[in-house]
């Protein structure tokens, strides 16, 4: 495997970034539907349906037939949120890279390359609703290419980020993830975050029981400030 290096984005990058972002939103997707299935109320569901319909009807093919519909209607619903997201940020932030991270002081996005190729994404925004006294950084679009996950280009990416938030002043970097990316809380955790709050960002969110986690890391110059 090519040894790989962090920079700063660049316009040429953009096709690259894409195409990470959009494989790296579509493969939350089975990990929703999985979550989903595993559900008690979803369980339920999908017994008492195909129950009914076969004590009702005495058609082993209705009971079937049914079964199989409310699995691709459960597919669907745990596809919606992620394309949603996926047409937000493709339509905002994503849209123009550069005004966006490079337009405004306290921001930036990061790739990681290796053999000329763009292999991971890390990028970080000023929080414009932070507490009083409290200058935060948001950290987005960490990603990592599949084929280069467990070589630390993730890790390299965070401590970038951190690096810069430290040196641009920020007190605390924030970051907003789910329950279903276990491996990333686990990065982020190991890495001086801190859970400080969880929430459902839409109905359809609760109804899929994926609520979002807020995590937060209070830099060094602040932990030394307060002391």
């Amino acid at each position: 495997m090519a040894p790989y290096h962090i920079r700063k984005y660049q316009e040429n990058d953009h096709k690259w970034v894409l195409e990470l972002f959009s494989s790296g939103i579509l493969e939350r997707i089975p990990d929703t539907f999985h979550h989903v299935l595993r559900l008690p109320r979803t369980l339920v569901l999908l017994l008492a349906v195909p129950l009914s319909l076969l004590l009702a009807s005495g058609s082993w093919l209705l009971a079937i037939t049914s079964c199989a519909t409310l699995l691709v209607l459960l597919r669907q619903l745990a596809r919606y949120p992620w394309n949603n997201e996926m047409d937000t940020f493709l339509r905002t932030d994503m849209a123009d890279i550069t005004k966006t991270y490079f337009s405004v002081r306290g921001s930036c996005f990061w790739v990681a390359e290796a053999g000329e190729q763009v292999v991971g994404t890390v990028s970080a925004l000023p929080v414009k609703d932070a507490p009083l006294g409290k200058k935060q950084a948001q950290l987005f679009h960490l990603s990592v290419n599949t084929r280069h996950r467990g070589m630390g280009i993730g890790k390299a990416l965070v401590r970038t980020l951190l690096q810069f938030a430290r040196e641009q002043g920020y007190h605390e970097v924030v970051i907003e993830t789910t329950i279903l990316h276990r491996s990333a809380l686990a990065l982020y955790q190991r890495m001086g975050f801190q859970r400080t709050g969880q929430y459902f960002p839409s109905t359809i969110w609760r109804i899929l029981a994926v609520p979002v986690i807020r995590l937060t890391c209070l830099l060094p110059s602040a932990q030394e400030g307060s002391l």
